[in-house]
């Protein structure tokens, strides 16, 4: 039972439609797997194991009865402590919201449990979803499951080191600055950040319950799992409309276009010349282009000629800025403090990463926002959108690092951290291949590709266009049996 666990949600699926194995024991296979193993990695914060054996039971009975729930009959899955839970608690890692029971599920969630999924609990995760790590004032930092030591990444490194030990088959989580694809590829594992909109964000923290709706751009929700097939089947049941959230469009699901691989034409880049990464990294990306070139497909080297990063740098945190500032209550000064940390620990390091970082003359304007920059702010995004658009019309994906460096060893808050003998802001080594399609709005998946020297793992991001998110499966798809694997962490 317990190498069942590791298998992917879609096949666990089907063998208990098949009747190979029930739900009952899957679900207690999965507990098993968290009695030993969360212990040290606190990747799960809140267990509803009661709860979870009952759903268990009740699939059970109903595939007997011929009724069948939909994709995820049966299959235990975990949520991210950000998305409300009807009568479980929902923290968002922040003591004030220690007691909340929300009364309703968020859409997500709900469109998960019709699909047939069993909630074994809630994922642990960085106070209100806001830092590259996972730590909070209610639970015990979260590991990664490849060396306790080193952090799994943030915001949502609970659920990330959770699929990737066996102690859940699928979570989901928000990516508001890399939230989805850092953890994802600190941990191992496949992660979507969809197109901006395309997931309705009901129900998810940070915005206080109770307080406006403010968190209206670059907010989005994905999902994360051991396989391509799971991360597409989940995206899949999530996406769409929602009369909870109007601003979602009730655009279908892309059809993507029938062509071989040869005829796909790549796009690639091993850094930005103002954020080198990890050499290891960059020995990745190279070894993996060469496969891809001896596979037969078009592949070149690319940066938009206009890609000016300090520039999209800044305008992210303006942007953030704005969106935060109401979603808080009374004391929204977490956030604030978060971005305020973040746009100062920006000023560290060598000289072209102040210069990326220079946010001071922009703190005014964090401190006491406008309408009028507001909308000034929003402007200037739809252009950098548009902008990204046209420079992506000729390619099918961008390929690139997801993050500047592998895991790191656990360490203070926005502190800087040593990369290839640099010193690297603790948010620009996090965030600057991941925040710009976070400000664009356009989709982006990441698959496991190997490891480091260390063992620990490297993730490759492919960033599509917007609103073809199908089609960026299909060319992810392609990559992933070239070069793509998940592999089990030692000792699990």
């Amino acid at each position: 039972m317990r190498d069942l666990v590791f298998l992917p949600a879609h096949q666990l699926a089907r063998l208990i439609r098949e009747g190979t194995v029930s739900a009952t024991e899957m679900v207690e296979a999965y507990l098993a797997q968290i009695a030993r193993h969360n212990p040290h990695l606190n990747a799960i914060c809140t267990l509803d194991q009661e709860s979870a054996r009952a759903q268990a039971k009740q699939a059970d009975q109903s595939l007997a009865n011929g009724e069948y729930w939909g994709p995820l009959h049966g299959v235990p899955i975990t949520i991210k402590d950000i998305f409300e839970t009807a009568g479980l608690r929902t923290t968002a890692g922040y003591i004030p919201l220690k007691d909340y029971v929300p009364s309703q599920d968020a859409t997500v969630v709900s469109r998960l449990r019709a699909a047939g999924a069993i909630l074994l609990g809630k994922t642990n995760l960085a106070e209100l979803a806001a830092d590259y790590q996972s730590t909070n004032s209610l639970f015990p930092q979260v590991n990664n499951p490849w060396n306790l030591d080193y952090t799994a990444g943030g915001s949502s490194g609970g659920s990330a080191a959770a699929v990737a030990a066996g102690l859940s088959a699928l979570d989901i989580g928000n990516d508001f600055a890399g939230s989805v694809r850092q953890p994802a590829h600190f941990c191992g594992v496949y992660g979507l950040k969809p197109t901006d909109r395309r997931i309705s964000t009901a129900g998810a923290i940070p915005e206080v319950p109770g307080m406006p709706y403010c968190l209206r751009q670059m907010m989005t929700i994905g999902c994360f799992g051991r396989s391509l097939a799971d991360i597409r089947l989940c995206f899949s049941l999530i996406a769409g409309a929602d009369p909870r959230r109007l601003d979602v469009p009730p655009i279908p699901l892309d059809q993507p276009p029938v062509q071989s691989k040869q005829a796909l034409q790549l796009a690639w880049i091993d850094e930005w010349s103002e954020i080198p990464v990890d050499p290891e990294i960059k020995g990745m990306m190279h070894a993996i282009t060469q496969q891809i070139t001896q596979a037969g497909m078009s592949l070149e080297q690319w940066r938009p000629p206009a890609f000016d990063l300090s520039h999209i740098w800044t305008l992210y945190g303006r942007m953030a800025a704005y969106v935060n500032n109401y979603a808080q209550p009374k004391d929204w000064y977490t956030i604030r403090r978060s971005l305020t940390l973040l746009f100062r620990t920006a000023t560290q390091g060598e000289k072209p990463l102040r210069e990326l970082g220079n946010f001071s003359r922009f703190l005014p304007e964090l401190l006491n926002p406008s309408l009028k920059g507001y909308f000034e702010t929003l402007t200037e995004r739809e252009q950098f959108t548009a902008q990204m658009d046209q420079a992506l019309e000729p390619w099918d994906a961008w390929l690139m690092p997801v993050a500047a460096t592998p895991a790191f060893p656990h360490c203070p808050a926005w502190s800087a951290i040593e990369v290839a003998g640099r010193s690297y802001p603790h948010s620009i080594a996090n965030g600057a291949y991941t925040i710009p399609f976070n400000l664009s709005g356009h989709p982006a998946v990441v698959i496991p590709v190997g490891q480091t020297q260390r063992g620990l793992p490297i993730g490759l991001q492919i960033i599509g266009k917007r609103w073809r998110e199908m089609e960026l499966f299909a060319i992810s798809k392609e990559i992933d049996q070239m070069v793509g694997a998940f592999l089990t962490p030692i000792g699990y």
